[in-house]
């Protein structure tokens, strides 16, 4: 599966490296294609990593299959290949993407390596095809998801998707917060959340995670699976304990990633309810990212997610003072969590379109 028939056309399957240090030629290659379809796409550099914070992201576990191929044409990087392949009990799921240069498009690259795609999938006994991909805004025809929330431009990229027999299942949002910005608002949000939650207390940690945290916060990530907003998408119910959580925090503590949790405590019982994630990189003064974030369904309408939101930011702009933004991305139709964001201060600037078809095996 490592070549195809075009001439000149090369699927370099790829070995995450232990380390930096013996990362090969490829490896290094499909990071800088990959942060140079990022910049073409976006326009900025937010996206970029380093190649050893995305072995970190790569390194092979247990619990997911990450399977990268370095795309070649003439014997210059253009593209990568990436499917995913989780090994919950059960799952018929794969996730895939192919990341093309600009120049390298309209040759038929894409469907030679969506080829490849399938045929992986079909190997592990996959047949629920998922993928994500931006859609840069643009005048013209227009897609709707079934959710009726958000829509994306009929571009390229919406064209391959639908001619290999996808349909557009969820449109997301991708936000920016300015931590350069007053942050009156902040404060604001967080005194009214802290009125609306009586019985709730705030509850930071850096990774990795402190004992006394590990089970209510795998339970959390647990449910991310399972309460987040999906539309049509299909996603595996995923079980957190102890030594999944400690993988996932090697894979920031590893690489020199910095993540801060704040979570929701319920005083009476201990229980963890809601959590926020906010991370950055080596390069502190690169954009920061906001990952899950989620409030237990049983938790709900206390203003919990406004809690640790807005309490994770304060703390972020002592913890990384010279980081200009914070990115986050949200479903559409999760209003709840939009809602926040928007009064918050996070303004959209681009989106994606969630992708799904079923194979026969």
């Amino acid at each position: 599966m490592n070549t195809t028939t075009m001439t000149g056309l090369e699927f370099r399957q790829l070995t995450t490296p232990a380390s930096i240090e013996s990362a090969d030629a490829d490896f290094i290659a499909m990071v800088d294609v990959r942060n140079r379809v990022y910049r073409e796409i976006s326009g900025h550099d937010d996206h970029t990593m380093p190649a050893d914070e995305i072995i970190g992201i790569y390194r092979p576990d247990e619990y997911e299959l990450r399977l990268l191929w370095l795309i070649v044409r003439d014997g210059e990087p253009v593209g990568r290949i990436g499917v995913d392949i989780p090994w919950e009990e059960g799952s018929k799921a794969a996730y895939w993407l192919i990341e093309l240069l600009q120049s390298a498009q309209g040759e038929g690259i894409g469907s030679a390596a969506y080829a490849l795609i399938e045929d992986v999938a079909r190997e592990y006994g996959r047949t629920v095809l998922q993928s994500w991909a931006p859609h840069p805004a643009a005048p013209g025809a227009a897609l709707t998801p079934p959710t009726g929330y958000g829509s994306i431009p009929l571009d390229r990229a919406a064209r391959f998707y639908l001619a290999n027999g996808y349909s557009l299942e969820q449109v997301v949002r991708n936000s920016v917060f300015d931590l350069r910005a007053p942050f009156d608002a902040v404060e604001r949000l967080l005194a009214e959340a802290k009125a609306a939650s009586a019985g709730y207390r705030v509850v930071q940690w850096t990774l990795p995670t402190p004992a006394e945290y590990v089970d209510g916060y795998a339970w959390m990530k647990s449910r991310m699976s399972t309460d987040a907003p999906s539309a049509g998408l299909e996603l595996d119910e995923e079980v957190w304990d102890a030594e999944r959580l400690r993988i996932h925090d090697a894979m920031y503590t590893d690489v020199g990633r910095h993540l801060l949790v704040t979570a929701a405590q319920h005083i009476e019982t201990g229980e963890l309810c809601a959590f926020n994630e906010l991370v950055i990189g080596k390069d502190r003064t690169a954009a920061s990212g906001q990952e899950d974030t989620l409030v237990l369904r049983e938790h709900r309408g206390h203003k919990l997610g406004t809690l640790v939101k807005c309490a994770g930011l304060l703390s972020w702009r002592e913890i990384a003072p010279d980081s200009p933004r914070v990115m986050t991305y949200n479903a559409e139709e999760n209003r709840p969590m939009l809602d926040i964001n928007e009064a918050i201060g996070f303004v959209p600037i681009a989106y994606e379109g969630a992708w799904k078809k079923v194979i026969d095996l």
